[in-house]
């Protein structure tokens, strides 16, 4: 997809590295994630604790991190749910999605494959009858 993108905007835009972070699609729809209200660096990462040398406050903050974080299954079911479903609709947003013709290389790349296995696993399994069956008669 890369060569397209060099073929269509000139092979000089990929060497300037300007050039090339703005024609390089970075995967992200801005104008959806703005009207979703989400920023470009929310990630959904966890956040991770920096351990001070040898403090216990530490390790205080981090149980009430741990406490916090198991309230969160209490409550209102519904709440969650709906909480869950935009977490769902959020990420879906981030998906970018194959055009017609990348779905028909990829269910036909798929569709050979599953006929090949097929018939490779009966063809063993024809064989391991024959075998059997010569064998033990």
């Amino acid at each position: 997809m890369s060569d397209e993108r060099d073929i269509r905007h000139g092979a000089d835009a990929a060497d300037d590295d300007v050039t090339a972070a703005v024609t390089r699609p970075s995967g992200k729809r801005s104008a959806r994630r703005a009207r979703g209200g989400f920023s470009s660096g929310d990630t959904g990462a966890v956040a991770t604790i920096d351990r001070g040398e040898g403090s216990g406050s530490a390790s205080r903050k981090a149980s009430k991190a741990g406490k916090k974080a198991g309230e969160s299954g209490r409550g209102n079911p519904f709440k969650r749910l709906v909480k869950f479903l935009r977490e769902v609709v959020a990420e879906l947003r981030k998906v970018i999605w194959p055009n017609r013709k990348q779905m028909v290389t990829y269910t036909t790349v798929v569709l050979v494959f599953v006929v090949f296995m097929v018939a490779f696993i009966s063809g063993l399994d024809l064989a391991l009858i024959k075998g059997v069956n010569w064998l033990f008669g």
